[in-house]
């Protein structure tokens, strides 16, 4: 993710309860005949042809929308002509949010895909809906090397020792900064800052150069889970809820105090500006060299190096953090996989030869290389096309070195909870209420944390 996620996806106790009502809670109750669906996703035989003839179809569903679009397509295209037995169908269902409505209207019903790719902060509630099949299932039937894959990445989606889906789009957030205006600045473009200190001590410069804003960030939760993360420090309790369901988020704790404290002084020294929740308007400010420093996805690289093209030079550093920070790292987002537990065992099957194609080490390079997003593959930075892509933009090497340099543990796996989209909402509103000086950060956390916690609790008994 890194991608952000739009209002109103809110995961309510209501919604959860009727999604629960409608989905298979692993008792067997699905129909494992196939029949025509009005999504076309079980087999019907062609005039005259016997279905043994047919490939089978596994039916996609997917939220690139875009460019990435044409790259989902052409993914599926080269996996449908390298075999005859299988054929995908890829099908664009709007955003992580609609997505996630439409494969909850289609729980319990035949209507729905065989895979689904879902944002990370989904997890969760897939899990808690028992509507899939673990993909830990069919890697271990298959005697599949799970070593092949980003450690880091594949820990995310990790619980209890099993992988329950795919990576597929991942990200991770750095810092972009203006070379140009650092010069500028008196500042040594060769030396970003690497400290909330360092990084008020470049953003003043800048600003009382007179050129630009030293800094913007967005009002984005993803940023607040990086900056818990990089402290080293869960975002929730439980081992993140990773040792056992969590029941209290600790958003109110240290580390967001010091965040928000450090964030609210860049914003009232005129160090950074505030520019609200899209970062899009973040991004368009950087490109027009109106802020010399933003954070952004590692997915908007390419995007951010072309526009500044002819215009400065842009450079990558890693997630800032305090100076006395405990050692942390960055959390994956973006999106996975996972295999649909309703669907016939041998479309299942398909399906996971699908989920392994995609893996390989040729077809995460095409993915990373024209999506911007890392590959999964650790042989994937094997390939020409890999490594000419980084000569073109060397930037990226930053985020290759601050993955590879995070360790993993319960702070960097990233938290889990049932209601992560609504309790992102609610942080980004806190975050609001700081910057706009109408609460303290610690008030403002106070009231984030009860909120939030009162809603994993009601997730909770709902679930059960």
């Amino acid at each position: 993710m890194g991608k952000k996620t739009l209002t109103g996806m809110a995961l309510t106790a209501t919604m959860v309860f009727l999604a629960a009502c409608s989905v298979n809670m692993g008792e067997g109750t699905e129909s494992k005949t196939p029949e025509a669906t009005k999504s076309g996703v079980a087999e019907t035989a062609k005039s005259g042809e016997p279905a043994a003839t047919q490939p089978k179809k596994v039916v996609f569903w997917h939220a690139m929308g875009g460019a990435n679009t044409k790259v989902v397509d052409q993914l599926v295209a080269d996996y449908n002509a390298s075999q005859n037995k299988i054929k995908v169908e890829a099908v664009f269902q709007g955003t992580y949010d609609d997505l996630l409505s439409k494969l909850k209207a289609s729980m319990g019903t035949n209507d729905g895909p065989s895979v689904v790719q879902m944002y990370e902060i989904g997890s969760r509630f897939m899990i808690d809906s028992k509507a899939i099949t673990p993909m830990q299932k069919f890697i271990d039937a298959d005697k599949w090397d799970i070593s092949q894959l980003e450690p880091n990445i594949a820990g995310y989606y990790t619980l209890e020792g099993k992988l329950y889906s795919m990576p597929f789009n991942t990200s991770n957030p750095i810092l972009y900064y203006n070379k140009d205006l650092f010069k500028a600045a008196g500042l040594d473009p060769a030396k970003p800052p690497k400290t909330f200190e360092e990084l008020k001590s470049a953003a003043d410069a800048i600003t009382k150069s007179g050129k630009a804003v030293g800094a913007n960030f967005a009002i984005y939760g993803w940023f607040m889970e990086q900056f818990f993360a990089n402290q080293g420090a869960e975002y929730v309790n439980n081992g993140n809820g990773r040792t056992s369901i969590a029941t209290q988020s600790l958003v109110n704790t240290e580390p967001g105090v010091k965040v928000l404290t450090w964030w609210k002084d860049l914003i009232d020294t005129k160090a950074a500006n505030n520019l609200g929740r899209k970062t899009d308007d973040s991004k368009k400010a950087f490109s027009a060299g109106q802020v010399g420093m933003i954070l952004e996805s590692t997915a908007a690289l390419k995007g951010l190096v072309d526009s500044a093209s002819g215009k400065f030079e842009v450079g990558t550093s890693f997630l800032p953090k305090p100076a006395d920070a405990k050692e942390g790292g960055v959390v994956v987002g973006g999106a996975s996989l996972w295999v649909m537990n309703n669907r016939p065992d041998d479309e299942q099957q398909a399906t996971w030869d699908f989920i392994k194609f995609l893996t390989t080490p040729k077809e995460q390079a095409y993915w990373h290389v024209n999506t911007g997003y890392f590959p999964i593959s650790k042989k994937a930075y094997d390939e020409d096309l890999v490594k000419e892509n980084l000569k073109k933009f060397p930037q990226f090497q930053t985020a290759i070195d601050q993955l590879h340099q995070t360790k993993l543990n319960t702070a960097t796996q990233g938290a889990v909870m049932g209601v992560f989209p609504e309790a992102r909402q609610v942080v980004e509103g806190a975050i609001e209420e700081v910057l706009n000086n109408k609460k303290s950060p610690k008030e403002a956390l106070d009231a984030a944390e009860k909120e939030i916690t009162s809603k994993i609790q009601i997730y909770n008994k709902t679930v059960k």
